[in-house]
């Protein structure tokens, strides 16, 4: 599904985000990324949205060369993946129900069943009862919630998160973990950026970490 191969990563000519990047995540696999703050994960993960471009190196995902996409093909690429980031990003002036529409919204998904799909996302994460209310009503955890239907509500292929229990407890946070199994298990390949080493831990799958922009480890689900 994802393949790097010699990447690296430079801003400015000088700073060396990542370094020499090598590996692979076979579809359907849930992956973690570990690491330092400013290790890269942030950054790797901007490089699969292709809102950054490698300095070097080749990023295949899907079999394709992302890199060689035309303009055009951007939006249509990105349609294919959903990104929950640690801070919501929701639209504080509308919905919960509207905020999930969003991205229905944008590729212009018929009403009746934009609504349909946004509900039965709600549902899946636990909030269908709270869709009319606005965000700042919910606590953090669900607010967390709502980020995450708003990613899956297209049926993304590919779900990229980016510390996304960062500001959770540890209970909170192992409830949202268990959202992303959800979907790994029904065939989205997950690829998740997270410090939280003991959580990981517990859920036993591939761990990739990163120190100082270089790939150091490599741990397969024990």
């Amino acid at each position: 599904m994802i393949a790097f191969e010699h990447v690296g990563k430079r801003y400015g000519g000088r700073f060396e985000a990542l370094a020499n990047i090598d590996f692979r995540v076979r579809r359907g696999e849930m992956v973690f990324l570990t690491g330092h703050s400013g290790a890269g994960k942030s950054s790797l993960l901007r490089l699969v949205m292709r809102l950054e471009r490698p300095s070097r190196g080749r990023i295949l995902v899907a079999g394709h060369d992302i890199d060689r996409l035309h303009v055009s093909q951007i939006p249509f690429y990105r349609r294919q993946i959903g990104v929950v980031f640690q801070d919501h990003q929701l639209l504080f002036d509308r919905s919960i129900f509207h905020n999930v529409a969003l991205p229905l919204e944008i590729q212009g998904v018929e009403p009746h069943e934009a609504a349909r799909r946004v509900r039965a996302a709600l549902d899946k994460v636990g909030l269908l009862h709270r869709e009319k209310a606005l965000p700042i009503e919910l606590s953090g955890g669900e607010q967390q919630r709502v980020g995450i239907a708003r990613a899956v509500v297209h049926k993304p292929s590919l779900l990229l998160a980016d510390e996304p229990t960062g500001n959770l407890d540890p209970q909170l946070s192992a409830d949202i973990m268990g959202l992303f199994e959800d979907f790994n298990r029904i065939g989205t390949t997950v690829m998740i950026a997270s410090h939280d080493l003991s959580l990981i831990a517990r859920l036993r799958h591939r761990v990739l970490g990163l120190r100082d922009g270089r790939l150091v480890s490599d741990e397969e689900a024990a």
